[in-house]
């Protein structure tokens, strides 16, 4: 079996998100998604609107996703790694080159991101129409 993983906020969940797990699933036979955790997204300055526990059942729900854990600090990449028996990890490729320390124990691949969504460009598109 192959196993992916990936990681994020997955805040106001959009269609971009749902390609982005459904590419790095395919790239697999089961998906394990690391979900910042509040705390964690308030250490490095974001503020989600939906809480941690809602978004994990919004992610648990799509067909793509085969487990969901916490992500509570960047230093837990590599344990992840090996706990979960992990063969390759994804991330957009808005990261591209960040998580290579990881082709040490894994595959790193960075995929494309979907063009024009985002859950910075909604909240502000929301901002904008409200104002």
């Amino acid at each position: 079996m192959k196993r992916v993983l990936t990681y994020g906020t997955f805040d106001i969940l959009h269609w971009g998100h749902v390609h982005l797990l459904k590419r790095a699933r395919e790239l697999g036979d089961h998906l394990t998604v690391g979900l910042s955790t509040d705390e964690f997204n308030k250490l490095k300055g974001k503020e989600a609107y939906t809480n941690y526990d809602h978004r994990k059942l919004v992610l648990e729900s799509i067909r793509y996703v085969d487990r969901v854990i916490p992500e509570r600090n960047w230093e837990q990449k590599i344990s992840d790694v090996l706990e979960y028996d992990i063969d390759i990890f994804v991330m957009g490729d808005d990261w591209e080159g960040k998580f290579d320390f990881l082709k040490d124990y894994c595959q790193v691949i960075y995929l494309p991101r979907t063009l024009g969504v985002s859950t910075t460009k909604i909240k502000h598109d929301l901002s904008s129409s409200n104002g």
